[in-house]
């Protein structure tokens, strides 16, 4: 990926600029980089130091922590795809003697598994991974803390678990599988497990003076698939383009927008928010916009990876201290600034190249009893049905292949579109999951549930 500043407009430019020079001096960080990726390439790339002269460029490392996660969700997403187990699979059908055997995959990966959040004590961040040879000291004695897939719980030791797994099905380390079928296929060169120069130094800064202190270095060992990976903004700008798009030599781009839908139950606090997550991905409605993507901390090091899919824009944040400025924030609001200043331009709009008659009669107005829906062709071959006015279902139907369509989204995800024709051939309403839809409200030619009066619409009097 080639990096061009001159892509982004001065002014948009110095705006970006700006918010990671306030992020760096209002949160004390000895350093922060940053990129922003647009249509699939590094477009801006920026840096704070409090080191005169210097500058780390976008190929310095830092521990980006729990970033790692989505890197190991899709390997496992990999598994999958080969047809090495289901999703809704039982850990235990593959992974057995773990403790939390009745979790399926993915519930560890969407953290529903009801694990702890960390592994037991001393805290694994800060202390060697030796102290944890076995997945049983990962886990503990009690691994579940919660009733398996009734609430959304971040856990650590859960993606630990799904490294083993990937260990176990492939035959090979995770970090040797996760180098082979993730970073050399998309190029990300400059990540590893352990620190390769040039990198930073993780640093504490202390809360009440600006005074530093290192922060130690410890390898993870076995929670190293929670977060053990140094990368660098270049490296994860080209991770944030996959995530957007996927790419058939890692990961397909339907199985990588699987990963981007919401698949965990969503606390009161998070609704709020408007937060929740996806297979390895957070997911989180800010500005009006839906992000994906994730966020890192280690001590000495914070990591932040923002993505809107329908601006086409990604931002990465890096810093190393371990705490300090906001990254999430800094990321949402350096997709913001692109997202607003240079909005993307969409494609220019054409005709379908061939029309199917039996599908171009199905477009037009419908009625599900007095409420009003609009049935629309799409350039993709799809079904888009949407109410006339105001809010309501909406949903994208795919062909079957035999007149029959399912439901890609929403309330009528799954569900069987199915077209009625009358005894002379003719189209008479469409069965929606067990709904009739007909050309006019309440039509008494169409076997409307409950009937309708025979004598018809009428007044007051």
């Amino acid at each position: 990926m080639t990096s061009s500043q001159e892509e982004l407009l001065p002014g948009t430019r110095r705006a970006l600029l700006h918010r990671i020079a306030v992020a760096q001096a209002e949160g004390r960080a000895p350093s922060l980089v940053a990129t922003v990726v647009r249509g699939g390439q590094a477009v801006w790339h920026g840096a704070r130091t409090s080191v005169d002269g210097h500058g780390p460029d976008e190929n310095v490392q830092y521990r980006i922590g729990s970033i790692t996660k989505t890197f190991t969700a899709v390997l496992v997403m990999r598994l999958r795809d080969e047809g090495l187990f289901d999703l809704g699979d039982p850990l235990e059908k593959h992974l057995p003697g773990t403790g939390a055997g009745e979790a399926t995959i993915a519930e560890l990966l969407a953290h529903t598994a009801g694990l702890a959040a960390e592994s037991p004590a001393p805290w694994w961040e800060r202390t060697p991974g030796t102290l944890r040879p076995e997945l049983s000291d990962v886990l503990g004695e009690q691994p579940l803390v919660h009733p398996v897939g009734r609430r959304h719980h971040y856990s650590n030791p859960g993606y630990t678990v799904l490294g083993a797994l990937v260990e176990e099905l492939r035959g090979a380390s995770w970090e040797e599988v996760l180098r082979s079928e993730i970073l050399e296929p998309l190029g990300l060169h400059r990540t590893s497990t352990q620190p390769q120069a040039p990198h930073a130094g993780g640093w504490a800064v202390h809360p009440w003076a600006d005074a530093m202190l290192p922060e130690p270095l410890e390898d993870l060992g076995r929670m190293a698939p929670a977060g053990q990976l140094w990368s660098t903004t270049g490296d994860l700008a080209r991770f944030a383009a996959f995530l957007a798009a996927g790419d058939d030599r890692v990961l397909s781009a339907a199985s990588v927008r699987e990963m981007r839908t919401p698949a965990a139950p969503a606390e009161a606090a998070d609704v709020l928010d408007g937060a929740t997550y996806g297979l390895g991905l957070q997911i989180q409605r800010r500005d009006g916009r839906l992000l994906v993507g994730h966020s890192g901390s280690l001590p000495g090091f914070l990591a932040n990876l923002t993505l809107s899919v329908e601006d086409d824009v990604a931002a990465v944040v890096l810093a190393n201290c371990t705490s300090g400025p906001l990254l999430g924030a800094v990321g949402a609001d350096l997709v913001r600034i692109v997202a607003e200043a240079e909005p993307r331009i969409p494609e220019p709009w054409r005709p379908l190249r061939e029309v199917d008659p039996a599908v171009l009669e199905l477009a037009g107005q419908w009625y599900w009893g007095t409420s009003a829906f609009g049935l629309r062709v799409t350039a993709d071959g799809l079904l888009a049905l949407g109410p006339l006015s105001g809010s309501g279902r909406r949903s994208r139907f795919r062909s079957n292949g035999d007149g029959t369509w399912t439901g890609l989204e929403g309330y009528f995800a799954g569900e069987l579109l199915r077209p009625v024709r009358r005894t002379d051939g003719t189209l008479g309403h469409l069965d929606l999951g067990s709904f009739v839809f007909t050309r006019q409200p309440y039509d008494p030619e169409a076997p409307i549930p409950g009937g309708v009066d025979p004598e018809g619409w009428r007044g007051i009097g």
